[in-house]
């Protein structure tokens, strides 16, 4: 830990993985390129539980490429005093640590491993639910069947083990299901000594771990102004300084590629969030206090954030078996785009014995050029319980039409077998029902405190936010049609079977028109995809944001779902490309007036 000019200490907290399968060379990157405190990395998605699930036999449950990124800079991190801390545990955090051991030694460094685990409550199930734990589905409320066949599922344990863990000596510690931002709030729970009241820095922390969690994307990663991100082919991984009263500084090394800026940090806080209320095992961070400034070049202040008592109940991901998946993609060149998908799909379908009936859910998707001028492509897309049948069946029933079919008929892909597939079951448990298990170099620590189990003494809650989208009188003004994203930035992810598009405006003048005139309604009709759903509205003017929910989209998850962006990333750039009446006067402002040169519209948008 570091110390600022004040001669406070700030604790310096890297991120060099936002996902299974992020950049290889990203924590060799992070130690070398300047001075770190901790060496943090996010390797578990909704999805990865169950692809661990699947690859168990063959590769342990755990993240095997956290091992080749350790390799490269254990002996520097042990060196100079660098803390790792990872949740690339998975499905088996002791069996992970085990192997960092084992590298340890080949490599020659003495170093003390610590797992996190008892987030896996798979094997206790039938007993958790005889002492009357439902299991609800958090989206829909239906209870958990009792002949699901679940394949996993695991509590979000909060930060206070990996504190335990570093407490205890700790230099690697890696963890199962904890919260994403846990990574951040657990190191600065040891650094700074925070108690579990201390939910104002502790939520500040939530923060922090929030924006970074997610590596180069806070840096201009998949940024929506991404024309003016500098040195965008090798974007650089965050850093948050954390201070002890929880304020961050987002901040990258110096001479790597990317931004921090304003924009980008607020683009990843609107990344697959809820409501301003930010659900944490350890505090929750109320994201409508957030206040971010500029602090010179890739420099980003955090500060202002309110924290309220956590929760008495651990979300819990659990993944159901649901069957298996199959997909085919058509093209369809030159004119009669839609006669010829009509066509191609009537074909598939009687091409299968008992037809779209032979499965549990089908899908048509067509894209692409629908002028007739150039390529647009079919997507048929199909799930049931019959392997067989959404296998070969399907695929080579597709295949079979490529003589018979309209002109010009040709494939993307080759036919393949079914995927196995899961439905995402999100869910809660008593937080008292869950036991955190640290273990250091094979010995178990002792938990240094209880769950927090209510609100503490002369703390209270901050008030609710309204939600409330009712659009005052507009100014009158003349009016210019132009997409979306002239204006607007967004953002868009998936939470289970909901999709959220977060959109923001960097000038004050166009965010009082959309926090007036960006209703539901609006968004409805900006996004006509999501007509057959709920949608939430929830204005984080702090932000100069607006994060939008769309309810059921996604249906059972990434892991089942049929839509061709399974994940809903690309929503949220759908939605600023289509067109809306904006008053002409913002156009001429310095960003949007900028903008309206440069941004693509599709021809057949054009007046």
């Amino acid at each position: 830990m570091s110390e600022t000019t004040d001669g406070r200490g700030v604790l310096r907290i890297a991120n060099c993985s936002g996902f299974f399968g992020d950049r290889l060379s990203a924590a060799r990157e992070m130690v070398e390129g300047g001075p770190i405190d901790v060496l943090t990395g996010d390797w578990l998605a909704e999805l990865t539980m169950y692809i661990l699930h699947k690859t168990r036999e063959r590769s342990g449950g755990y993240a095997r490429s956290f091992l080749h990124e350790l390799e490269d800079v254990l002996p520097a991190c042990v060196e100079r005093g660098i803390a790792v801390v990872a949740n690339a545990g998975g499905l088996d955090p002791e069996g992970l640590a085990a192997s960092v051991k084992e590298l340890a030694r080949r490599q020659g460094v003495d170093v003390h491993v610590a797992s996190v685990s008892g987030d896996d409550i798979t094997p206790r199930l039938t007993e958790l639910r005889a002492a009357g734990e439902p299991f609800a589905n958090l989206d829909t409320g239906e209870p958990l069947p009792p002949d699901a066949a679940v394949v996993t599922a695991n509590a979000y344990l909060r930060a206070r083990p990996i504190a335990d863990a570093l407490d205890a000596g700790a230099q690697v510690v890696v963890t199962g299901r904890v919260t994403d931002a846990a990574l951040v709030v657990g190191p600065a729970l040891h650094a700074f000594g925070w108690s579990d009241g201390d939910l104002d820095p502790i939520a500040g922390a939530v923060v922090a771990g929030h924006v970074i969690e997610c590596g180069a994307q806070c840096c201009g990663g998949n940024y929506a102004f991404f024309e003016e991100v500098p040195d965008r082919d090798r974007i650089g991984f965050p850093i948050a300084e954390v201070h002890p009263d929880g304020s961050s500084v987002i901040t990258k090394h110096p001479g790597t590629g990317g931004a921090v800026t304003v924009g980008t940090v607020t683009a990843q806080l609107l990344y697959e969030i809820g409501g301003p209320r930010y659900l944490s095992p350890d505090a929750v961070a109320r994201f409508d206090t957030i206040e971010l400034a500029p602090e010179g070049a890739d420099r980003v202040r955090v500060s202002g954030v309110r924290g309220e008592a956590p929760p008495q109940t651990l979300k819990v991901t659990a993944n159901l078996e649901a069957g298996w998946r199959n997909s085919m993609t058509l093209a369809l060149t030159g004119a009669q785009v839609e006669e010829k998908a009509r066509f191609a799909a009537a074909a598939v379908w009687a091409g299968i014995e008992g037809g779209r009936a032979a499965f549990a859910e089908t899908s048509e998707d067509l894209s692409g050029d629908l002028s007739g001028g150039g390529m647009a492509y079919l997507r048929l897309a199909v799930r049931g319980d019959d392997e067989l049948a959404v296998g070969r069946a399907f695929s080579g029933a597709v295949v079979e039409t490529s003589l018979s079919s309209y002109p010009g008929t040709f494939f993307t892909s080759a036919p393949s077998g079914a995927q196995g597939v899961a439905r995402y079951w999100p869910t809660t448990v008593a937080a008292s029902a869950v036991t955190p298990r640290v273990e250091c170099d094979g010995t178990v620590v002792s938990p240094s405190s209880p769950t927090p189990s209510s609100q503490p003494t002369g703390l209270t809650p901050l008030p609710a936010v309204p939600t409330s989208d009712s659009a005052s009188p507009a100014p009158q003004s003349a009016l210019a049609r132009v997409p979306l994203g002239v204006l607007l930035g967004a953002r868009s992810g998936d939470k289970g079977g909901d999709a959220n598009v977060g959109l923001w405006a960097d000038e004050d003048e166009v965010d009082a028109w959309m926090q007036r005139d960006l209703t539901t309604d609006a968004f409805r009709g900006l996004l006509p995809e999501a007509k057959a759903f709920e949608v939430s509205r929830y204005p984080l003017p702090n932000l100069r944001a607006i994060n939008f929910v769309v309810h059921g989209l996604l249906g059972w998850g990434v892991a089942s779902n049929l839509r061709l962006d399974t994940q809903a990333k690309g929503l949220g750039e759908l939605v600023r490309a289509r067109q809306i009446d904006v008053p002409a006067a913002l156009l001429l402002r310095g960003g949007p007036a900028s903008r309206l040169a440069t941004f693509v519209v599709p021809e057949r948008d054009r007046g």
